[in-house]
């Protein structure tokens, strides 16, 4: 099981901080698609990723038992 932590407008669009997903081995690209095909409301493709707290590409693999976090563009002054 993967657990998938949201933030800011990400969160507002799915209505959770957190969903958890039975999926393992997967790339962060394949977790994103699944995501945005389970939830279309979802654009992942702009956003940045942590794995574990550490910052990852869509390379990345992201097993059972990680925490990945989607962190959108943040603006302001």
């Amino acid at each position: 099981m993967i657990n998938i932590l949201l933030f800011a407008h990400l969160q507002e669009l799915v209505g959770e901080s957190q969903l958890k997903v039975e999926l393992s081995d997967v790339t962060v690209a394949q977790l994103k698609e699944w995501l945005e095909k389970h939830y279309p409301q979802l654009s992942l493709q702009q956003i940045m990723t942590a794995v574990n707290e550490e910052f990852a590409t869509d390379t990345t693999i992201v097993k059972s038992g990680d925490t990945i976090a989607f962190i959108p563009p943040i603006s302001g002054g």
